[in-house]
């Protein structure tokens, strides 16, 4: 089964919604704060522990295994599953995939299934304009601005107030009841992704030290990662890196993110051609979530998946100077009109 070259109108995210309406913003509450605090400060404890045990007992094969597991089997649904699949339409599959790839992504403890959705779509309607809710670029001049809008594009945007009607965004997830599910069982999907771990290792080990050990990798230390792993794409992929592709805005391709966030730090190709399913254009740019839909392509799991045509990644790519082919036609056709 081949893979399905996306047409010219294909490159751009799903259809904008209607204008923001600011008096229908609300203010983060005390709870939310709370939620939000405990979510990001429970796996960097976490990682303080495994720390301390680490220098004391070291790390089990058993312990390491859960963690890289556990690592991709989440972080692979938010890639693929978030991401890809259900915020850009990158390809299709069917009913119960997107609903075990919402259940995955769940698990990395970010957002539920429809927050995560919505906010990178609007993410995508205004990249790196004011109205971004997480772009580094407008957090005021200087050095002091510069570190203030590295912290919000990482976590901070995280305790700004949502925008008005978010769920807007999402009206396709909102008609699939098994969506519907997925999003109001976020809480028991985080428990879950927390107890597997921990019943293995107690398992195996038959211990409650190995539980809590399983926990702690498997868990605490997984989740910090991936957090991590997916905020280094808001933040340092739209600071530091290469951009081989006009997107209209300031993202770019970074090498170590690319690796750590499974193909997701290749994040100027990723504006540039945003239902693209494959992140990774060059052959030397790794990117495991595109592996693994090739992989659901061709056991039949996955279809209709869309890449860019040849000529939409020549129409887009930059040169030495910074313009696009495009771009560069157009000027040489003036030249030598005007001669």
């Amino acid at each position: 089964m081949s893979s399905t070259v996306i047409n010219d109108h294909a490159t751009s995210p799903p259809p904008a919604p209607e204008p923001d309406n600011t008096t229908g913003i609300k203010p983060v509450t005390l709870g939310t704060y709370i939620r939000n605090t405990v979510g990001i400060v429970a796996p960097m404890i976490g990682v303080g522990v495994a720390i301390y045990l680490f220098w004391g007992q070291g790390c089990s094969w058993l312990d390491l295994g859960m963690m890289v597991v556990m690592y991709l089997v989440s972080m692979l649904g938010v890639t693929i599953g978030f991401h890809r699949l259900l915020t850009h339409r990158g390809f299709e599959t069917t009913n119960t995939m997107r609903f075990i790839w919402a259940v995955c992504g769940s698990m990395s403890m970010e957002a539920p299934v429809f927050n995560w959705v919505a906010m990178h779509r609007r993410h995508h309607q205004y990249s790196d304009a004011v109205e971004d809710p997480h772009s580094p670029h407008h957090s005021g001049p200087g050095f002091i601005g510069w570190c203030k809008g590295f912290f919000r594009a990482h976590v901070g945007w995280a305790y700004e107030p949502d925008p008005a009607n978010l769920f807007r965004y999402i009206p396709d997830l909102q008609k699939s009841p098994s969506m519907r599910l997925a999003n109001k069982l976020f809480v028991f999907w985080i428990a879950l992704g927390l107890a597997i771990p921990a019943i293995v290792g107690g398992l195996v080990t038959q211990s409650w030290e190995g539980a809590l050990s399983g926990f702690i990798w498997g868990g605490l230390v997984r989740v910090f990662l991936g957090h991590h792993a997916t905020w280094s794409v808001n933040s340092i992929c739209h600071i530091w890196g290469s951009r081989p592709y006009e997107s209209n805005d300031l993202s770019t391709n970074n090498l170590a993110v690319g690796i750590a966030a499974l193909g997701e730090g290749w994040h100027n190709n990723h504006h540039a051609f945003p239902t693209s399913a494959r992140h990774g254009l060059e052959w030397w740019q790794f990117d495991l979530s595109w592996l693994v839909i090739r992989g659901m392509e061709v056991v039949g799991l996955a279809w209709k998946v869309k890449l860019p045509s040849a000529n939409e990644l020549a129409s887009k790519r930059r040169n030495k100077n910074g313009a696009t082919s495009e771009t560069a036609t157009g000027d040489q056709s003036t030249a030598g009109a005007a001669h």
